[in-house]
Protein backbone atom coordinates (compact mmCIF):
# COMPACT_ATOMS: atom_id res chain seq x y z
CA UNK A 1 0.00 0.00 0.00
CA UNK A 2 1.15 3.53 -0.75
CA UNK A 3 1.06 5.72 2.33
CA UNK A 4 2.09 5.42 5.95
CA UNK A 5 -0.03 7.93 7.82
CA UNK A 6 -1.53 5.85 10.63
CA UNK A 7 -5.04 6.91 11.61
CA UNK A 8 -6.52 4.56 14.25
CA UNK A 9 -4.88 1.54 12.66
CA UNK A 10 -5.47 2.35 8.99
CA UNK A 11 -2.74 3.54 6.64
CA UNK A 12 -3.58 6.61 4.54
CA UNK A 13 -1.77 8.16 1.59
CA UNK A 14 0.03 11.45 2.17
CA UNK A 15 -0.29 12.40 -1.49
CA UNK A 16 -2.08 15.61 -2.44
CA UNK A 17 -4.96 15.51 -4.91
CA UNK A 18 -2.57 16.29 -7.76
CA UNK A 19 -0.08 13.71 -6.54
CA UNK A 20 -2.86 11.14 -6.42
CA UNK A 21 -3.92 12.04 -9.96
CA UNK A 22 -0.30 11.71 -11.11
CA UNK A 23 -0.07 8.20 -9.69
CA UNK A 24 -3.47 6.85 -10.74
CA UNK A 25 -3.17 8.29 -14.27
CA UNK A 26 0.17 6.46 -14.60
CA UNK A 27 -1.50 3.22 -13.52
CA UNK A 28 -4.34 3.77 -16.01
CA UNK A 29 -2.05 3.93 -19.04
CA UNK A 30 0.66 1.47 -17.99
CA UNK A 31 0.41 -1.74 -19.97
CA UNK A 32 2.08 -3.69 -17.16
CA UNK A 33 -0.41 -2.63 -14.47
CA UNK A 34 -3.45 -4.70 -13.54
CA UNK A 35 -5.97 -4.61 -10.73
CA UNK A 36 -4.71 -1.61 -8.75
CA UNK A 37 -7.38 -0.91 -6.16
CA UNK A 38 -8.31 2.36 -4.44
CA UNK A 39 -10.20 3.01 -1.21
CA UNK A 40 -11.56 6.48 -0.47
CA UNK A 41 -12.08 6.51 3.27
CA UNK A 42 -13.78 8.99 5.62
CA UNK A 43 -14.30 8.87 9.41
CA UNK A 44 -17.60 7.03 9.05
CA UNK A 45 -15.85 4.36 6.97
CA UNK A 46 -13.12 4.06 9.60
CA UNK A 47 -15.66 3.47 12.33
CA UNK A 48 -17.62 1.02 10.17
CA UNK A 49 -14.39 -0.86 9.51
CA UNK A 50 -13.65 -1.11 13.24
CA UNK A 51 -17.01 -2.92 13.54
CA UNK A 52 -16.70 -4.94 10.32
CA UNK A 53 -13.53 -7.08 9.96
CA UNK A 54 -14.22 -7.85 6.28
CA UNK A 55 -14.45 -4.16 5.46
CA UNK A 56 -11.30 -3.44 7.47
CA UNK A 57 -9.46 -6.14 5.51
CA UNK A 58 -10.66 -4.64 2.22
CA UNK A 59 -9.34 -1.20 3.14
CA UNK A 60 -5.99 -2.59 4.25
CA UNK A 61 -5.69 -4.60 1.02
CA UNK A 62 -6.15 -1.52 -1.19
CA UNK A 63 -3.12 -0.20 -3.06
CA UNK A 64 -3.99 3.40 -2.24
CA UNK A 65 -6.19 4.76 0.57
CA UNK A 66 -7.08 8.44 0.19
CA UNK A 67 -8.25 10.71 3.04
CA UNK A 68 -11.87 11.53 2.25
CA UNK A 69 -13.01 14.41 4.38
CA UNK A 70 -11.83 17.09 6.76
CA UNK A 71 -12.14 14.66 9.67
CA UNK A 72 -9.26 12.54 8.43
CA UNK A 73 -7.10 15.62 7.82
CA UNK A 74 -7.93 16.94 11.31
CA UNK A 75 -7.03 13.55 12.79
CA UNK A 76 -3.73 13.69 10.92
CA UNK A 77 -2.94 17.07 12.45
CA UNK A 78 -3.78 15.84 15.95
CA UNK A 79 -1.59 12.79 15.42
CA UNK A 80 1.15 14.68 13.52
CA UNK A 81 0.84 12.27 10.60
CA UNK A 82 1.36 14.82 7.81
CA UNK A 83 -1.66 14.35 5.53
CA UNK A 84 -1.69 17.62 3.54
CA UNK A 85 -5.29 17.69 2.26
CA UNK A 86 -8.41 15.66 1.69
CA UNK A 87 -8.74 13.64 -1.52
CA UNK A 88 -12.40 12.78 -1.90
CA UNK A 89 -14.30 10.91 -4.58
CA UNK A 90 -15.86 13.78 -6.56
CA UNK A 91 -12.60 15.76 -6.67
CA UNK A 92 -10.54 12.73 -7.68
CA UNK A 93 -13.02 11.67 -10.37
CA UNK A 94 -13.11 15.15 -11.93
CA UNK A 95 -9.36 15.77 -11.72
CA UNK A 96 -8.35 12.34 -13.00
CA UNK A 97 -10.75 12.45 -15.94
CA UNK A 98 -9.55 15.96 -16.83
CA UNK A 99 -5.92 14.81 -16.78
CA UNK A 100 -6.58 11.74 -18.90
CA UNK A 101 -8.79 13.66 -21.31
CA UNK A 102 -5.92 16.12 -21.93
CA UNK A 103 -2.98 13.74 -21.94
CA UNK A 104 -4.16 10.19 -22.59
CA UNK A 105 -6.94 10.20 -25.15
CA UNK A 106 -8.67 6.88 -25.60
CA UNK A 107 -8.52 5.77 -21.97
CA UNK A 108 -11.63 3.65 -21.45
CA UNK A 109 -14.01 3.82 -18.47
CA UNK A 110 -16.59 1.38 -17.13
CA UNK A 111 -19.30 2.44 -14.66
CA UNK A 112 -20.70 -0.21 -12.29
CA UNK A 113 -23.61 0.58 -9.99
CA UNK A 114 -26.48 3.05 -9.65
CA UNK A 115 -29.64 2.79 -11.81
CA UNK A 116 -29.98 2.35 -15.59
CA UNK A 117 -31.39 5.87 -15.84
CA UNK A 118 -28.54 7.44 -13.92
CA UNK A 119 -25.94 5.47 -15.87
CA UNK A 120 -27.47 6.83 -19.09
CA UNK A 121 -27.22 10.36 -17.67
CA UNK A 122 -23.58 9.74 -16.70
CA UNK A 123 -22.75 8.59 -20.23
CA UNK A 124 -24.37 11.63 -21.84
CA UNK A 125 -22.64 14.12 -19.55
CA UNK A 126 -19.31 12.29 -19.66
CA UNK A 127 -19.16 12.36 -23.47
CA UNK A 128 -19.62 16.12 -23.37
CA UNK A 129 -17.21 16.80 -20.51
CA UNK A 130 -14.46 14.39 -21.59
CA UNK A 131 -14.75 13.86 -25.35
CA UNK A 132 -11.30 12.29 -25.66
CA UNK A 133 -12.10 9.45 -23.27
CA UNK A 134 -14.05 6.32 -24.05
CA UNK A 135 -16.98 4.73 -22.25
CA UNK A 136 -16.28 1.02 -22.40
CA UNK A 137 -19.58 0.15 -20.78
CA UNK A 138 -21.92 0.49 -17.83
CA UNK A 139 -23.92 -1.97 -15.78
CA UNK A 140 -26.54 -1.60 -13.06
CA UNK A 141 -26.45 -4.82 -11.03
CA UNK A 142 -29.49 -6.15 -9.18
CA UNK A 143 -30.07 -4.48 -5.83
CA UNK A 144 -29.23 -7.07 -3.18
CA UNK A 145 -27.64 -6.97 0.27
CA UNK A 146 -25.17 -9.56 -1.02
CA UNK A 147 -24.38 -10.74 -4.54
CA UNK A 148 -24.44 -14.44 -5.40
CA UNK A 149 -21.53 -16.16 -7.09
CA UNK A 150 -23.54 -16.07 -10.30
CA UNK A 151 -24.04 -12.31 -9.97
CA UNK A 152 -20.31 -11.79 -9.47
CA UNK A 153 -19.39 -13.94 -12.44
CA UNK A 154 -21.83 -12.09 -14.69
CA UNK A 155 -20.48 -8.68 -13.63
CA UNK A 156 -16.88 -9.77 -14.10
CA UNK A 157 -17.59 -11.14 -17.58
CA UNK A 158 -19.37 -7.96 -18.69
CA UNK A 159 -16.54 -5.76 -17.41
CA UNK A 160 -13.77 -7.91 -18.89
CA UNK A 161 -15.43 -8.03 -22.30
CA UNK A 162 -15.48 -4.21 -22.36
CA UNK A 163 -11.65 -3.85 -22.36
CA UNK A 164 -11.93 -0.98 -19.85
CA UNK A 165 -8.87 0.65 -18.29
CA UNK A 166 -10.59 2.15 -15.23
CA UNK A 167 -13.55 0.63 -13.42
CA UNK A 168 -15.59 3.12 -11.40
CA UNK A 169 -17.65 1.30 -8.75
CA UNK A 170 -20.65 3.04 -7.20
CA UNK A 171 -22.20 0.38 -4.96
CA UNK A 172 -21.88 2.27 -1.68
CA UNK A 173 -19.54 1.55 1.21
CA UNK A 174 -18.71 -0.98 2.55
CA UNK A 175 -20.28 -3.11 -0.19
CA UNK A 176 -18.19 -1.65 -3.01
CA UNK A 177 -14.83 -2.09 -1.24
CA UNK A 178 -15.65 -5.68 -0.34
CA UNK A 179 -16.76 -6.32 -3.93
CA UNK A 180 -13.55 -4.83 -5.31
CA UNK A 181 -11.31 -7.03 -3.15
CA UNK A 182 -13.37 -10.15 -3.85
CA UNK A 183 -13.20 -9.64 -7.62
CA UNK A 184 -9.92 -7.82 -8.32
CA UNK A 185 -7.93 -10.94 -9.22
CA UNK A 186 -10.52 -11.87 -11.87
CA UNK A 187 -10.87 -8.40 -13.42
CA UNK A 188 -8.89 -7.37 -16.49
CA UNK A 189 -8.77 -3.66 -15.68
CA UNK A 190 -5.86 -1.50 -14.60
CA UNK A 191 -7.59 0.50 -11.87
CA UNK A 192 -10.59 -0.31 -9.67
CA UNK A 193 -11.99 2.82 -8.04
CA UNK A 194 -14.88 2.47 -5.56
CA UNK A 195 -16.29 6.00 -5.38
CA UNK A 196 -19.57 5.76 -3.47
CA UNK A 197 -21.93 8.62 -4.25
CA UNK A 198 -19.89 10.13 -7.09
CA UNK A 199 -22.32 8.82 -9.70
CA UNK A 200 -25.17 10.77 -8.09
CA UNK A 201 -23.05 13.87 -7.55
CA UNK A 202 -21.84 13.85 -11.14
CA UNK A 203 -25.33 13.78 -12.63
CA UNK A 204 -26.76 16.22 -10.09
CA UNK A 205 -29.14 13.74 -8.46
CA UNK A 206 -27.48 14.75 -5.20
CA UNK A 207 -26.13 18.28 -4.95
CA UNK A 208 -22.54 18.88 -3.92
CA UNK A 209 -22.15 21.57 -1.26
CA UNK A 210 -20.72 24.98 -2.22
CA UNK A 211 -16.94 25.27 -2.26
CA UNK A 212 -16.87 27.35 0.93
CA UNK A 213 -18.72 24.56 2.77
CA UNK A 214 -16.20 22.02 1.48
CA UNK A 215 -13.22 24.16 2.51
CA UNK A 216 -14.61 24.56 6.04
CA UNK A 217 -15.00 20.80 6.37
CA UNK A 218 -18.78 20.97 6.79
CA UNK A 219 -19.80 18.60 4.00
CA UNK A 220 -21.22 16.11 6.51
CA UNK A 221 -23.53 18.79 7.94
CA UNK A 222 -24.64 20.00 4.51
CA UNK A 223 -25.47 16.47 3.40
CA UNK A 224 -27.22 15.72 6.67
CA UNK A 225 -29.72 18.50 6.04
CA UNK A 226 -30.26 17.12 2.52
CA UNK A 227 -30.88 13.54 3.66
CA UNK A 228 -31.46 13.53 7.45
CA UNK A 229 -33.36 10.22 7.57
CA UNK A 230 -30.56 8.36 5.82
CA UNK A 231 -27.55 10.07 7.36
CA UNK A 232 -28.39 10.75 10.99
CA UNK A 233 -26.94 7.45 12.21
CA UNK A 234 -23.75 8.03 10.22
CA UNK A 235 -23.06 11.32 11.99
CA UNK A 236 -23.07 9.53 15.34
CA UNK A 237 -19.74 8.03 14.31
CA UNK A 238 -17.98 11.42 14.28
CA UNK A 239 -17.55 11.81 18.07
CA UNK A 240 -16.59 8.13 18.37
CA UNK A 241 -13.92 8.64 15.71
CA UNK A 242 -12.59 11.73 17.48
CA UNK A 243 -12.36 9.85 20.78
CA UNK A 244 -10.48 7.05 19.05
CA UNK A 245 -8.03 9.58 17.54
CA UNK A 246 -7.43 11.25 20.89
CA UNK A 247 -6.86 7.90 22.53
CA UNK A 248 -4.26 7.07 19.88
CA UNK A 249 -2.62 10.46 20.34
CA UNK A 250 -2.19 10.23 24.09
CA UNK A 251 -1.37 6.52 24.29
CA UNK A 252 1.38 6.63 21.68
CA UNK A 253 4.95 6.67 23.03
CA UNK A 254 6.81 9.81 22.02
CA UNK A 255 9.48 7.96 20.06
CA UNK A 256 7.00 6.17 17.75
CA UNK A 257 5.62 9.17 15.87
CA UNK A 258 5.88 8.89 12.12
CA UNK A 259 8.37 11.08 10.32
CA UNK A 260 6.89 13.54 7.89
Amino acid sequence: MIGDANITGFSFSRLTLQGTVDLVSQWAVDGNVSGKCLAIVNPHSVETAHRDPEFAAAIRAADLVTPDGAGIVLASRILKEGIPERVNGPDLFEALCCRLNEQNAGTRMFFLGSTPGNLKAIAEKFRTDFPNLGIAGAYSPPYKPQFSDGDLTQMIEIINQSNADILWVGLGAPKQEKWAQACRDRLNVKVIAPVGGVFDFYTGRVKLPPKWVQKMGLIFLYRFFQEPKRLWRRNLDSPVFLCRVLRQRFKRPEGTRSKR
